[in-house]
C-alpha cells in the first residue's frame, strides 16, 4: 500500500497525507454480511465511560470471521475492500460450498488466492492453523486466547507476532509490543503479516479529521481550573508539581500500574515495559 500527499491548497493540507487504496478491488460491501451499527460516543447507560469519543461518520459493521474454523473447505479470495470499523483491509472468501465470509487481509494476498482453515492446512500466508501445527519462527496474527472463541490479539494493521517455541501445552509468542506470551497450543492463529502496513505513517493533517472517526478533543489538564482538574490553576504556565500527575479525578497517573486480571498474569514471561 502506498501513501498519497496532497498539494499544500491551505494550512491543513501541508503534511497531510491519506491512502492510496490501490490493493481495495471493490468499492461496495457484501450485502449478506453487513449490519447496521449505533454509535454509543463512549456511553454506558447513558453515562461517559470514555471520554472524548462522539460524532463521527456513520458506519455499517461488516461481519468478519475471526474464528476460521470453517475446516478444510477451500476458499477463493474475491475481493480486498476497505473497512471504517478497523485499521486493516478485509478480504472476501467465497468457500467451495457457496458461503461466503469476510477475514483479515493479510500482507501480500491477492483476488484468486485459495485459502484453507483447518490442522491439515499448508503453512501459508493466509492459512489458518493451530499453533502446534505451525512451525516456530513463523510470524502469525489473528490470534485466539481461548481455543474457539475466534482471534483476540494481533489484529490491527501491519501488526503480527512471532511463534518462538512450545513447550508442554503452550507456545509462547512474541507480540507487537514486545511482550512474550503464552498461548495454549491447540489455538488458531493465520499465517503472515495483517496488511496495510503503512497506516502508522498516516498524517491526519487538521483536526476535523479526527472528528470523522469519532474523536473530539482533549483538554489538557493545565489548562483547566483547579475546580475541574489536579493540574489546574496557577499564575501563568506551572509545573505539574509533586508528587505525581494525576488524573481528573486525583489518582495517580504517571507508572500507575492499571492491569487489573491478575488470573493471566501467569501467562506473561516477558513485560512489554523493558525492565519488568
Amino acid at each position: 500500500m502506498a501513501i498519497k500527499s496532497y498539494k499544500p491548497t491551505t494550512p491543513s493540507r501541508r503534511g497531510m497525507t491519506g491512502y492510496s487504496f490501490e490493493e481495495v478491488t471493490k468499492s461496495t460491501p457484501e450485502k449478506s454480511l453487513v449490519r447496521g451499527i449505533r454509535s454509543k460516543a463512549g456511553r454506558s447507560f447513558g453515562k461517559i465511560a470514555v471520554r472524548h469519543q462522539g460524532g463521527g461518520h456513520k458506519r455499517r459493521y461488516r461481519l468478519v470471521d475471526f474464528r476460521r474454523d470453517k475446516f478444510g473447505v477451500p476458499a477463493r479470495v474475491t475481493s480486498i475492500e476497505y473497512d471504517p470499523n478497523r485499521s486493516a483491509r478485509i478480504a472476501l472468501l467465497n468457500y467451495a460450498d457457496g458461503e461466503k465470509r469476510y477475514i483479515l487481509a493479510p500482507l501480500g494476498i491477492q483476488v484468486g488466492d485459495s485459502l484453507l482453515s483447518g490442522p491439515q492446512a499448508e503453512v501459508r500466508t493466509g492459512n489458518a492453523l493451530p499453533l502446534d501445527k505451525v512451525p516456530l519462527g513463523t510470524m502469525v496474527h489473528n490470534v485466539e486466547l481461548r481455543p474457539g472463541k475466534g482471534g483476540q490479539i494481533v489484529r490491527s494493521a501491519g501488526t503480527a507476532a512471532q511463534l518462538l517455541a512450545k513447550e508442554g501445552p503452550y507456545a509462547h509468542l512474541r507480540l507487537p509490543s514486545g511482550e512474550v506470551r503464552l498461548v495454549r497450543r491447540e489455538c488458531m492463529a493465520t499465517i503472515g503479516q495483517v496488511g496495510n502496513v503503512e497506516h502508522g505513517n498516516i498524517k491526519l493533517g487538521k483536526a476535523g479529521r479526527s472528528r470523522w472517526l469519532g474523536r473530539r478533543p482533549h483538554t489538557r489538564g493545565s489548562a483547566m481550573s483547579p475546580r475541574d482538574h489536579p493540574h489546574g490553576g496557577g499564575e501563568g504556565k506551572c509545573p505539574i508539581g509533586m508528587p505525581s500527575p494525576k488524573t481528573p479525578w486525583g489518582k495517580p497517573t504517571l507508572g500507575k500500574k492499571t492491569r487489573r486480571n491478575k488470573a493471566t498474569g501467569k501467562y506473561i514471561l516477558t513485560d512489554r515495559r523493558a525492565g519488568r
